[in-house]
């Protein structure tokens, strides 16, 4: 192709398209698999164009010959008496972008007042997992009545540093690789406000619906947690849980403990 005939064509080419793929793309690519689509975060979806961006100036910069062709175009719009024309709409068209986007996130928006956000919002009695209903009023770790638990807290180990680590973190502390591209932030289990106030059911649904498994009173930042049940199996989740306990020294909230709560309401 013609116009694909310089460095810096191609890379702008190439920057195009890696925005097309990570903004409209990535959300197509769950459906195949049966999960629920959500979009992109434009914060992650800028982390991951700088990143290509960073890429494109070390191929464009990694021999004279190629730098020099990258900078051709630039050099001329902004030093050759004929392009002149082309200058100016620049100098004009780049300030007016920034006006439009700037003003774009401060004007005041007429919106009916949000509804309160529960951040740990009320579980359903029963939920379908992996196509069977479970009931989740009174249901404790079948794992704990085991024996072993240092076998299913290994396979529990396996199963956050596979999947969860990249947004909660080495450290269980809601600062992984990814975290500050959510908004909300992935859980801290850390903070004695997170998993000690929940039982283990609780904590089940939430790894096993995800963020397309919560109620209405959890908007409206959903969470961008995934739905684990389609990638995970129950005994896998309910070792993971195993695991966050036994990491952060927490005991799980039992249903005692929640029901005499609720007596003294």
């Amino acid at each position: 192709m013609r116009f694909l005939d310089t460095p810096f064509r191609q890379a702008l080419a190439v920057l195009v398209v890696a925005y097309v793929l990570i903004d409209f793309g990535i959300p197509y690519i769950p459906p195949l698999f049966g999960v629920d689509s959500a979009p992109v975060p434009n914060t992650v979806v800028l982390q991951y164009l700088l990143t290509v961006l960073a890429g494109l100036l070390l191929w464009v910069s990694d021999n004279d010959e190629r730098w020099t062709e990258f900078k051709r175009p630039i050099q001329e719009v902004l030093v050759r008496p004929d392009k002149r024309v082309g200058r100016a709409v620049l100098l004009v068209a780049v300030p007016v972008l920034v006006a439009f986007v700037t003003w774009g996130r401060v004007k005041p928006e007429v919106t009916a007042p949000p509804s309160f956000r529960s951040i740990h919002p009320a579980p359903p009695r029963s939920i379908t997992f992996q196509g069977e209903t479970m009931q989740l009023a009174g249901l404790e770790n079948p794992l704990r009545s085991e024996g072993s638990l240092e076998a299913h807290n290994e396979v529990g180990k396996r199963v956050y540093y596979q999947n969860c680590l990249p947004c909660h973190g080495d450290a269980l502390d809601g600062l992984g690789h990814y975290a500050h591209g959510f908004n909300p932030a992935p859980l801290n289990f850390q903070d004695v406000g997170t998993i000690a106030q929940l039982t283990e059911s609780f904590v089940f649904w939430r790894v096993a619906k995800g963020g397309p498994g919560l109620p209405r009173e959890g908007t409206p930042w959903n969470s961008a947690m995934p739905a684990w049940e389609n990638l995970l199996t129950a005994d896998e989740i309910w070792s993971v849980i195993l695991f966050l306990y036994e990491q952060t020294g927490n005991d799980p909230r039992t249903w005692e403990e929640a029901g005499a709560e609720e007596g003294e309401h």
